[in-house]
């Protein structure tokens, strides 16, 4: 959700009724708190709100999904001592600027995690021994396709019927052939 303006017709409202039921106004279906979590993780902005008297409760039901994450046994994000000092910021002059800075704080997290991936996966493609893997791979795969034909997903080649006296010799031929072709796939995928 962060700092981004959303447009209002982008925002799936959400209403929860006196039954605790949770009604996802676009999908016309009622849903979950674990719904509303998976939506958080996919990016969709939502907005929670009391179906009697339309007022917003989002920060509520955010705040109970989390303590349900929580809770659920996993790993914990949030420390102990994280959640001590949060608790004794209620009622202290810097409460108001707390919000702001905890924002911006994870909005610079999410952007540093982002860079992060991005120049792993970069130095990957660079890196000689990924090269190499991918070149041991395609000669592997070239050398099963010689090997076991049809392997590689093409249909194997219908074996020609020969006079019973020539199959020997029909046989020595296509075997040397494959060879020749494996040598020639090798040779290709070496350079």
């Amino acid at each position: 959700m962060g700092n981004k303006p959303t447009d209002q017709d982008d925002v799936v409202i959400i209403k929860k009724y006196a039954n605790r039921r949770l009604y996802n106004t676009q999908s016309s279906s009622y849903i979950t708190l674990d719904h509303l979590a998976k939506m958080t993780r996919e990016g969709i902005d939502f907005k929670v709100v009391d179906a009697k008297t339309g007022g917003d409760i989002t920060h509520s039901i955010l705040t109970q999904i989390i303590m349900e994450e929580e809770a659920n046994g996993g790993e914990q994000i949030l420390p102990v001592n994280f959640l001590r000092q949060l608790i004794a910021m209620y009622g202290n002059s810097m409460q108001s600027l707390l919000p702001h800075y905890l924002e911006a704080s994870m909005d610079h997290f999410r952007e540093n995690q982002l860079k992060l991936r991005k120049a792993f996966e970069e130095s990957l493609g660079n890196n000689p021994l990924a090269a190499i893997a991918q070149r041991n791979m395609e000669m592997f795969k070239a050398a099963a396709a010689a090997f076991m034909p049809g392997i590689d997903g093409s249909a194997p080649q219908p074996a020609r019927e020969a006079p019973a006296e020539d199959k020997p010799a029909d046989d020595l031929a296509a075997l040397k052939a494959q060879m020749a072709e494996m040598q020639r796939m090798l040779d290709k995928l070496a350079k």
